[in-house]
């Protein structure tokens, strides 16, 4: 039976890089990430169905008056990023092992909704000054945004004890191999 890999984290965990690894250095595992909605424009050369499927918000907001959605969240004013419950449904029945790249609050709803059949994963950073540095060492973000993904980090790191397991990327290469230990263990189980 098909299984569910729910990964969590505040950003600059490492999350995306340790899912990415996982999924490109072990094709044994059968994994798929699961392909979500979002109302927002395709950017460069994204696709419809593959990156995400791309809906109006007035589509969206139609999905989520039927309950169509496992999770979705407004991030922005007519921003919104959710999970399909068809979609998911359709590659469990394809015999794929779903993964999920989503925020806490995501992680949280889609672990209660399958219970046992899915495993969720909080990637944690070492501590709060160790994420600062990597955000500043990234280069991409002004300062008043490394504030911000700060604050939302202690707020994110609060929802670590509602997940399965907590892997603390100190070090990528045992934080890999720690993930890949516990994905194995929970697919075999």
């Amino acid at each position: 039976m098909a299984k569910l890999l729910i990964f969590s984290a505040p950003s600059g965990s490492g999350k995306s890089t340790i899912v990415q690894w996982l999924m490109k250095e072990h094709p044994e595992l059968n994994l798929y990430f699961s392909v979500s909605c979002t109302s927002r424009a395709p950017r460069g050369s994204e696709r419809h169905g593959v990156e995400y499927f791309f809906l109006s918000p007035d589509e969206f907001r139609n999905k989520i008056a039927n309950n169509e959605f496992l999770e979705y969240e407004e991030v922005y004013q007519d921003r919104f990023y959710g999970t399909l419950k068809a979609q998911v449904e359709q590659q469990l029945s394809k015999r794929q092992n779903v993964v999920f790249d989503v925020d806490v609050k995501g992680g949280v709803n889609i672990k209660k909704f399958y219970g046992d059949r899915a495993m969720s994963l909080f990637i944690q950073p070492p501590s709060v000054e160790e994420l600062r540095r990597r955000l500043v060492g990234r280069g991409t973000d002004t300062p008043e945004a490394i504030e911000n993904r700060l604050a939302k980090a202690e707020y994110e790191m609060t929802f670590a004890p509602q997940f399965d397991h907590v892997v603390v990327n100190d070090d990528l290469e045992q934080a890999e191999a720690e993930t890949l230990r516990l994905v194995r263990t929970f697919l075999e189980g």
